[in-house]
């Protein structure tokens, strides 16, 4: 029987570093889930003991946002050619669909707090697109929360699970509704329905860009 290496024999591990903490927590993330990626599991991954990571970062919540922010560095932040606000809405449904590709992100964005360089990048340039666009520095600044947040809240419905069985019965429903009872839902019938995903979310951009240019904003307390 061999005996045991001594530890002075092994190689050394690498040291840790917080880029090199974020990078395993993202690989974790996309192998096993988002409810996978705690301290204690990344310190296992890491063949550290987890008291040695909270030195690079606080708790669960903050690593989280560190990994929101590294995969928003994969958001395309330099559509192609056209009007500022044709290539606006590329810019956010692109962020979008980094979370619809990322189960379980979508739900942690809702109330992780990122501030590192790519989320400030996305944010500059949804900022320089306003700024394009003649919107009011003012009106702007507070926009741009409307606009993720749609984005980020459109992810998280389309990631918790409904099944088609519950659309089902929704379109049944409505398709179904008695015009004496609900007049309006059955005048509107089909269209209530209609459109694509992508077509509606879309639209909804549009519909807060549009909205963001002609509401004048109360001066900030």
């Amino acid at each position: 029987m061999n005996a045991p290496r001594s530890r002075r024999e092994r190689p050394a591990k690498p040291a840790l570093t917080r880029a090199g903490i974020v990078a395993t927590a993202v690989g974790l993330m996309k192998a096993e889930g988002l409810d996978r990626v705690t301290m204690r599991r990344l310190a296992t991954e890491l063949d550290t003991g987890a008291a040695s990571l909270y030195v690079y970062v606080r708790n669960t919540a903050e690593l989280h946002a560190a990994v929101l922010d590294e995969l928003l560095g994969t958001v395309n932040l330099r559509p192609g050619k056209g009007e500022w606000q044709d290539r606006l809405v590329e810019v956010l449904t692109s962020y979008t669909k980094v979370l619809f590709d990322h189960p379980g992100l979508a739900q942690s964005a809702l109330v992780a707090r990122p501030s590192g360089p790519h989320y400030l990048n996305l944010v500059e340039a949804v900022l320089a697109l306003l700024s394009e666009g003649g919107i009011p520095p003012g009106q702007a600044a507070w926009g741009i929360d409307l606009l993720l947040q749609t984005a980020t809240a459109t992810a998280a419905e389309h990631q918790a699970g409904d099944s088609p069985a519950d659309w089902d019965l929704v379109e049944a429903a409505v398709r179904n509704a008695s015009p004496k009872t609900h007049p309006h839902i059955a005048a509107l019938g089909s269209d209530l329905l209609s459109g694509s995903g992508p077509q509606r979310l879309a639209w909804g951009f549009r519909v807060l860009i549009n909205g963001t240019r002609s509401t004048p904003r109360e001066p900030s307390e």
